[in-house]
């Protein structure tokens, strides 16, 4: 059976001026990183998502392609919103054209939980329609200035995003809508449309930011409980004539190369390792399989940016790398400043939290007689309790 074709709409059109700020909110940050950077990263994490479309509004793309930041393993592409939000949300369906199911989300709930969207997914091998929502907890009432009846809020809830659909029924929802007054979300439209819409479990990380204080509330949340986590990665390639040499991202001069399935890069073998291990996210093997030829011959920063989006889309920081080089030649000490430079570069982080080492082995073993390079790579990160 063939995988369904599944694409994330990210609604970022919006002017978001409750939220004070100066910008729209998708551009404001919480804890370094931009808002729609973090729906962005989260969207891209799940393993289901390969497309990401952002909708943005007029002459935005360049502000929103900073904002989103340097995403690995997904499509990521910009269109340009309309007046009103249904009118968004179609121009992003007419650019998912193609898709077997997309998610509709707003970047104005950054914080994704990969569950959520595990939910959906699952909700769409039966239904239509799947919508995340919460119970209503607090005592509702009605009323006009004067404190009126109590509303039973037995079955009402809260409803959230992302939405997820099967691409015809929404697309079609859409085509025909009529209703005299514009929808504040998508499933609505299904429903009027006849269709069912599953309700399934949302999270309290789903928590729509709207005014200041909900991005104070984020800033503390994602920055005061927080736990280290600390990886560590090992890898070895054999030194071999006619291949290049590729050690932290650069190429270096040497009468041999390392042998690989990639461009066998082993110091930033290890720091993805390393980086996944903190993660708790298996090693690079079960990321980038030798057996894909795909990567016949790729270079291992794309290996290194797809294990900082992990790192990112969970809303975490790389804090510290520590990689140790093991082999009698070439030198590497004429080489460790631009390598700690771009190794820096690779996972946006300033490059006095990356240290590169190097040391023999005495003459003894493989690293001893030049038939190999083996590096061992440390990273610590910084990650959002939950996560």
């Amino acid at each position: 059976m063939t995988r369904p074709h599944i694409v994330a709409i990210l609604l970022a059109a919006g002017q978001g001026t409750r939220a004070g700020g100066g910008v729209p909110k998708q551009y404001r940050t919480i804890a370094g990183k931009s808002v729609l950077g973090h729906a962005v990263g989260a969207l891209a994490q799940h393993p289901a998502i390969k497309r990401i479309i952002v909708v943005i509004g007029e002459g935005q793309e360049i502000d929103a392609k900073a904002a989103a930041g340097n995403i690995t393993g997904v499509s990521l592409d910009y269109v340009t919103g309309g007046a009103t939000r249904r009118e968004s949300v179609h121009a992003g369906l007419r650019a998912a054209e193609g898709a077997d199911m997309v998610l509709i989300h707003d970047s104005a709930r950054p914080f994704l939980p990969s569950s959520v969207i595990d939910r959906l997914l699952a909700a769409l091998q039966v239904y239509d329609a799947a919508t995340p929502v919460l119970p209503v907890v607090d005592t509702m009432v009605r009323g006009n200035d004067i404190l009126g009846d109590v509303v039973d809020r037995d079955h009402l809830y809260r409803v959230q995003t992302p939405q997820a659909f099967r691409y015809a029924i929404i697309v079609e929802a859409h085509d025909n809508w009529s209703g005299a007054n514009e929808p504040t979300d998508d499933a609505q439209m299904v429903r009027a449309a006849g269709r069912e819409v599953a309700l399934i479990d949302g999270d309290i990380m789903l928590e729509k930011l709207t005014v200041p204080a909900d991005f104070v509330q984020a800033e503390h949340r994602l920055t005061s409980a927080r736990s280290t986590r600390v990886g560590m990665g090992y890898d070895v390639h054999r030194l071999v004539a006619d291949e290049e040499l590729w050690l932290c991202g650069m190429q270096i001069q040497h009468d041999k190369g390392l042998s690989g399935h990639s461009d066998a890069d082993v110091a930033l073998h290890a720091l993805v390792d390393a980086i996944l291990g903190a993660l708790a996210e298996g090693d690079i093997g079960s990321h980038f399989p030798p057996s894909d030829p795909q990567w016949r011959g790729a270079a291992s920063s794309r290996f290194v940016e797809h294990a900082r989006a992990l790192v990112e889309a969970r809303g975490g920081t790389i804090a510290h790398v520590d990689v140790t080089i093991i082999c009698e030649a070439p030198k590497i000490g004429p080489h460790r400043s631009a390598m700690r430079v771009r190794v820096s570069e690779l996972l946006g982080i300033d490059p006095r939290r990356v240290s590169i080492k190097a040391t023999t082995t005495e003459r003894l073993g493989f690293a001893g007689r030049g038939e190999g390079i083996a590096a061992q790579a440390v990273a610590t990160l910084s990650l959002p309790e939950g996560f």
